[in-house]
Parts: structure tokens; sequence; C-alpha cells
């Protein structure tokens, strides 16, 4: 029996805590071994929970790179997008190999950088794809791979962000700002531009793409609200009002995300607090934000096969929607349920399969993060990178769309992808 791989953490906020509870839940096939996080409390949560000792607590990559040799076997970049570059560079080049959050880099040039470390160092690369994994997702592939729907011509894919999600982590959190992190498109999306390229099994050539910031700016703030939910006369009425958001999670006896991104151990006084004083507490029409709240893009595939992707804020928080069309049938998904109508019988049929939590990031992405870490610990463990969907030519193919889908947004123009 293989020895458990060594995992160590990098960043442990929302993404790196919930590989490290897998991890927890799989004690025979992984460990954690290291935590680097410049905040206290959440980086000793994983390292207390996993029993990491104090001199394997790091403040950042840095000190975990200025151990001798290699401390872990993986390293699991889950820093902010702006942090992926340098770490992932540095730690292949040791030869750690390498589990990163999506996006791979904030640019492409700097993606294309990691790409060519990986692959120059040789050591196994997976990006955090985990609409990839899903049980979902494998049958919906399973169905088109296997000819039922004849050629693939055309799909039609909905992202339903959902209105408080977007105001939790695209108005208030860590991803509002394009130059704090990245546009939408990459910070949320990315996910969806690579499934569709995954589901189509073809490579992107060409993309146009429309959308802005619409409703969540300073010209939109109700008369006599306040820049902070709890000092606001109008908070009662406002659908996007934090002590509403979060008093639901509260309520429900929650313990983890969202509301361990406001306070690592989120009880009814910590997140008051946090909400009197941090960034969850503002006013939606009153933040710093600047990436959009609707987009579509369009995209030609090889052989001129199409798809249209919406991504609106203005939604309930929900699976993604899909509807791919055939030349001898359709299919038409729902995240937790897959249909397929034959042209030759004229009949529905629902296919099985099956559901594993739900859309969110608490729910595990609908079984994606779970399956994503088994793949990854035994592509490490075995040597064979074949468990592995989203390693680093696929995954840089689809960045590179989304990219090119923002080029093309800014400037209104069709652009073809390099």
């Amino acid at each position: 029996m293989n020895a458990p791989v060594r995992i160590a953490i990098l960043g442990a906020g929302g993404r790196g805590s919930s590989y490290a509870q897998w991890v927890a839940n799989h004690p025979d096939r992984a460990q954690v071994v290291a935590v680097a996080d410049p905040r206290d409390a959440y980086r000793d949560a994983i390292a207390d929970r996993h029993a990491v000792p104090a001199d394997a607590r790091y403040r950042n990559w840095q000190e975990l790179l200025a151990q001798p040799g290699r401390i872990a076997d993986v390293a699991i970049i889950a820093t902010p997008d702006r942090e992926h570059t340098a770490p992932a560079l540095a730690l292949a080049a040791r030869g750690y190999h390498l589990l990163l959050e999506k996006p791979i880099a904030p640019t492409e040039a700097e993606c294309r950088e990691v790409v060519d470390a990986v692959t120059k160092a040789g050591v196994l690369f997976a990006v955090c794809h985990v609409m990839r994994y899903t049980p979902y997702t494998a049958t919906v592939k399973k169905v088109v791979d296997s000819g039922r729907l004849g050629d693939v011509i055309n799909v039609h894919h909905l992202e339903p962000v959902g209105f408080w999600h977007q105001a939790h982590s695209f108005v208030r959190g860590n991803w509002r700002n394009t130059a704090e992190s990245s546009f939408m498109l990459l910070a949320k999306s990315v996910h969806d531009i690579d499934w569709l390229q995954y589901v189509m099994g073809r490579p992107i050539h060409r993309v146009a793409s429309f959308g802005g910031l619409a409703h969540f700016t300073r010209e939109n703030q109700p008369a006599g609200a306040a820049d902070r939910c709890l000092d606001c006369a109008v908070e009662p009425g406002c659908a996007y009002s934090a002590p509403r958001i979060y008093g639901r999670y509260l309520a429900a006896g929650a313990t983890g995300w969202p509301l361990t991104v406001l306070d690592p151990e989120p009880t009814e006084t910590s997140i008051e607090q946090a909400l009197r004083t941090g960034p969850y507490g503002r006013c939606v029409y009153a933040c710093d934000n600047d990436v959009v709240d609707h987009q579509v893009v369009s995209l030609e595939f090889a052989g001129q096969r199409t798809a249209t992707f919406t991504m609106t804020a203005f939604s309930e928080h929900t699976h993604r929607q899909t509807q791919i069309f055939g030349t001898r049938g359709e299919l038409v998904g729902d995240g937790e349920t897959v249909r397929v109508f034959d042209f030759l019988t004229h009949t529905w049929e629902e296919v099985p399969t099956e559901v594993v939590g739900d859309a969110t990031a608490a729910g595990g992405h609908g079984g994606g993060d779970d399956a994503l870490m088994s793949a990854f610990v035994t592509a490490v463990a075995s040597g064979d990178p074949s468990s592995i969907h989203s390693g680093p030519a696929e995954s840089l193919n689809s960045h590179l769309a989304v990219f090119a889908a923002e080029r093309a947004r800014l400037s209104g123009t069709l652009v073809t992808i390099d």
C-alpha cells in the first residue's frame, strides 16, 4: 500500500480549506504536512485540524520554499488570483506537483509562462476546473461521446451566478475589482468556457462578447440609503441586504461558506462585527467594484460548431443549465437531471446521473471538489496522469478563449484565438 501523498496548502481561505477537508476525510490517501497563509486564524484553523507542527506553519509560500528540498509531494495553490504565477513557477522548478486554483494567472502571458514551466519541469499539474469532474458532467460527456445526439452542432449554456452570490463575491468580495483580482469571465466563468470546450471536444477558434456593469453602481443607490447595511434606513426593503443574506445561513445553523469568508469561526456576534467594519457589510451600490454583472459570449469551435454562453447576476443561485443540439437528438441538463430527446422516436428519456451536494462551494460544487482531489491524488500516487481531466494544455486553451472573449467585449470586435 502506498504511503499517503504529502500535501502543502498555500492559501487557507475557502478553496484551500475545502481541499484540506477532502484530505481529512481520506487520511489513508493524503496528509496535510504544511500550511501557508498570512492570516493566523485561517492558517491555524487548517493546521490544527491536521496536526501540522508549528515549524510547518508559514506566513507565505516563500517561507515554505526556503526549506531545503521538498517538504511535500504536492502544493495546492489557493492564493489570491494575482498571486498564482510566482509560487507556481518557483514550486514547479523545485519539483512539486501542482494543483492550481483557477484561473491559472491573471494575464495571458503569465498563463503561458506557468504552462511552459510545469511542462519543462515534468511535474504533474491540474487546474481546479471542478466542473469537469462532477458526476453530472460525466453523464453529459458520456451521452455526447456515445453519438446518441448525432453530430453536436450547437450548445446554449447559462451560468446563473445568483443575485446574492454576485453581491457576496463580485460586488463586496475578493473578486469585485479587476485590478485587484481579475475580470469577471476569468474569475468566475472560465469554468464554463472550459466546460463547453470539454463537452464539445473541439478547440475554440473565434469569439464575440457583450456585457457590462449595469446595476451595482452608485447611480442606482436608492434614495436615503447609507453606505453600510447596518446603518441603512432602506435596508429592510433591499434584496441585497447583507444582514439578510448572511442571516439566512446563521438562522439555519450553518458554520461554513459563505460565513467563513467573513470570519473563520462564525457566530452571530462575529458576523455582526464583520458587517459593521468589514467589506461584506457595505452597500452594494457603494463599493469599488468594476466587474460586469452580465455577459454573453458567442463561440465558434473547429468545424463551424457554435455555442452561446450567458452569465448573469440576476437569477436564483443554482446549477448551470445547458441545451445541447445534435443532428439526431437534443440534450437538456440542469446540473441535476439529464434528459435526451430522440428525433427518430420523438420521445424524451431521463438519463440516470448521480447528484452529489449542490452547485455552491459549500456543497462541494456538485461533487467536483472531491472528484478533482481524488483524481489528482491518484495521479500523484501512481505517477499516471490519465485521471487528470484539466491538465496544462487543455486548461491553457480555455484560458486563451476567455482572454479573447474579454478583448472582444472591450473592443466590440470578433477575435480569433491564437
